[in-house]
């Protein structure tokens, strides 16, 4: 925090008496957070340190992110998997109070009970038929996974029941407020934590491009609004981010657009990263990559200058998709920020952990991903898979509500209604 050292300005009250008028004054967190004015904060070199590791932690979370997506499916949904983690860590440790809980013995493990059991829920719903679909060619594994996912739902549902039990058991008195509290606080996280990564993970199998997109454009305009406002934010954009500037805003948002139209067109060019991934193996995936990724030839006009290289221009039409994606990452996604910013505040925290040099915790970097993440799922569903049943959607409910006796069963019967059809033309 900057403190004025000088004693040309007015002396400031110290003391209790200024505690005392800091106390009833607004919870609104402190004063290093105060409006830039017309001061830029280019011009403030307190704020090249900050800026620099910042960067370092920057390129290392971008290169670990780059060699996972390289890995394939699995590993990004195993990155995933520790982020939740992570999140939770930070999240469960944001109201917990350690006098209370050195009472309450085995109650954080509670809180981990419940953590795990929606995630064992949420990926067995998500995944099910993806693990049907690797061990179809063994019988016996066969049998295992389908009696796995026939009574995955009672099993998920017993265990939660588990917890609430354990929590009635548990309840101590004079402790009711805060066990209650710890109880709603934990329901809470849940939501956030794992209603956006189902999302997340429903998109990385659709295909990695699905995922890839969305959450680098959440990357390319934080760290786009950071730099246009280290470097010509004068204007506050929102009292909720007082750091935040509408010249940040909006060159991130221009720099936004543009990355998303450019970078779909170079993941697009990648089948690995279109293809759907139907199972839970690990090797790069070759398919037909449909109509979005099939360049579109489109003649330069006349009027062009003759020292422009291109004649012809070749687009995905994924890429008017992408703007889409790009406009949202822009304009609506930011808000997710917005809103951690007035929860912190109301906490009067900084961060939400430290795991991070520069950045703060996992959460003050997933804020936006959270949003982006369930609106590209909405979107592909909405606007880019087909809407017909196709083939490989009715074989997909075959192998994962039939068991084998009864797919032999209605492989025999199909036969014989192919064959009375035959015979009926001839």
């Amino acid at each position: 925090m900057d403190r004025d050292t000088g004693s040309g300005g007015p002396s400031t009250p110290s003391g209790p008496t200024a505690r005392l008028r800091r106390r009833k004054g607004s919870n609104e967190v402190p004063p290093e957070v105060e409006t830039n004015g017309d001061r830029l904060l280019f011009n403030d070199r307190n704020k090249y340190k900050s800026m620099l590791i910042r960067t370092y932690s920057t390129v290392w979370m971008i290169g670990g992110f780059v060699s996972i997506i390289y890995l394939g499916h699995l590993y990004i949904w195993a990155m995933v998997v520790v982020i939740q983690i992570f999140m939770a860590k930070e999240l469960f440790n944001l109201l917990r109070k350690a006098h209370e809980d050195r009472q309450l013995p085995g109650f954080r493990l509670l809180n981990w009970h419940f953590f795990f059991t929606v995630m064992l829920f949420v990926y067995g719903r998500i995944l099910s038929q993806r693990l049907v679909n690797t061990v179809t060619m063994d019988k016996f594994l066969y049998k295992l996974v389908g009696r796995l996912i026939k009574y995955h739902m009672v099993t998920c549902y017993f265990l939660y029941i588990a917890g609430f039990m354990w929590f009635i058991l548990t309840l101590k008195k004079k402790m009711y407020k805060y066990q209650f509290s710890q109880y709603a606080w934990t329901h809470m996280i849940l939501i956030v934590v794992f209603t956006q990564s189902a999302f997340t993970v429903a998109n990385i199998f659709e295909g990695i491009f699905w995922f890839l997109l969305p959450a680098s454009l959440i990357v390319i305009n934080d760290i786009a609004a950071y730099i246009f406002g280290f470097f010509f934010g004068r204007t506050p954009l929102i009292k909720l981010s007082p750091k935040k500037t509408w010249e940040g805003f909006i060159g991130a948002s221009f720099a936004t657009m543009i990355s998303a139209f450019v970078l779909a067109n170079i993941l697009g060019h990648f089948q690995w990263l279109t293809c759907p991934r139907k199972d839970l193996s690990t090797g790069w995936l070759e398919c037909d990559p449909g109509p979005l990724f099939k360049p579109e030839y489109f003649t330069v006009p006349q009027w062009f200058p003759e020292w422009f290289p291109w004649r012809e221009i070749s687009i995905l039409p994924v890429q008017w998709h992408a703007l889409c994606l790009g406009l949202f990452a822009s304009i609506i996604a930011p808000f997710g920020g917005f809103f951690a910013s007035g929860f912190k505040r109301a906490f009067k925290i900084k961060d939400f952990g430290d795991s991070i040099p520069g950045h703060g915790g996992i959460t003050d970097r997933m804020d936006c991903q959270m949003v982006m993440a369930v609106f590209a799922y909405i979107y592909h569903q909405s606007f880019i898979v087909p809407q017909s049943l196709s083939i490989e959607m009715i074989m997909d409910q075959i192998l994962m509500n039939l068991t084998f006796e009864e797919q032999r069963a209605l492989y025999t019967k199909l036969g014989q209604i192919i064959m009375e059809k035959q015979f009926g033309e001839s």
